[in-house]
């Protein structure tokens, strides 16, 4: 089906761009109702969308509310320093630069031959201050300086699961030493019905910040369904009532669960070390149908 790995592959559909990536094979397909509007989807899981007109646009549910936490971590318009861990088709770092000019941003993107795809495909703004950095997301965040980020956004999926590596106390200890005072964390999670995964991250985030939210479609809350879910975290106070209400509106709304509630959530559930780390739970094939 076309070139060996890292050549050009076939269009498909005589639009959509087909080709093997480190990852596996990614296919970047038009959206029929924006011009220049592309869904990136790797080993058939959708994980970005890119509208090349309007980088302001979130189709997905998880990262407009990834969105929202951007657009209150700083007063609006205002630059910011972003470290983004896992890129796809780099549609946050878009974003930011869209809604907040002039801000200053580091993408690390383990898998360089999509990086390089999603270049040549879907070209960032010359003006963006965005720097992509293919390497491991801990290793490539090992390198980010002291207090340098306002925000840190993890969303890494590797075969649609996020790396142990990167649920630990460790790797959050890492996530604080990069970021400013009063600087924000923010993790797309994924995990389903007993959500033994998603209690466990949230005690690990509690271990290592003073303050959390977890935004959430509520079916997904009450293990009724596999998803995703985002965590905040700060040790300062989170504008919690202001991402309840950009939450609340969305097309698909979630719930925002904070302070008490979110504890009591947890169930007791540990934090999670480097020493007993496991990658989050595969989801079920269903999803992706």
């Amino acid at each position: 089906m076309g070139k060996s790995k890292g050549g050009r592959r076939r269009q498909v559909g005589a639009e959509a761009v087909v080709e093997s990536v480190d990852g596996g094979l990614a296919e970047l397909i038009p959206d029929r109702e924006r011009p220049r509007a592309w869904t990136l989807v790797i080993d058939g899981a959708p994980q970005s969308h890119v509208d090349l007109d309007d980088p302001a646009y979130l189709s997905f549910e998880y990262q407009r509310r990834l969105g929202h936490v951007i657009d209150l971590v700083a007063p609006p318009g205002r630059p910011v320093h972003a470290v983004h861990l896992g890129g796809g088709a780099l549609t946050l770092a878009r974003y930011v630069a869209a809604t907040r000019p002039r801000s200053t941003q580091l993408v690390v993107e383990r898998d360089g031959t999509l990086v390089q795809l999603v270049r040549r495909e879907l070209p960032l703004d010359p003006n963006a201050r965005i720097r992509v950095r293919s390497a491991d997301a801990r290793e490539g965040l090992a390198k980010v300086p002291d207090g340098w980020a306002d925000l840190v956004i993890t969303d890494v999926f590797s075969g649609a699961r996020t790396p142990a590596h990167l649920t630990s106390t460790e790797f959050l200890d890492d996530v604080r030493r990069t970021l400013k005072p009063g600087g924000v964390y923010a993790a797309n999670l994924a995990d389903g019905p007993p959500l033994a995964h998603l209690r466990g991250q949230i005690a690990t985030a509690a271990a290592r910040f003073g303050q959390l939210a977890l935004v959430a479609d509520p079916a997904v809350l009450r293990g009724k369904r596999f998803g995703n879910a985002v965590l905040v975290a700060s040790d300062h106070p989170l504008p919690t009532a202001e991402l309840t209400r950009l939450a609340a509106s969305d097309p698909h709304p979630a719930r925002v669960e904070h302070g008490r509630t979110l504890t009591d959530f947890t169930g007791g559930a540990a934090p999670v070390t480097d020493t007993a780390a496991v990658a989050s739970p595969a989801p079920p094939a269903s999803v992706f149908r």
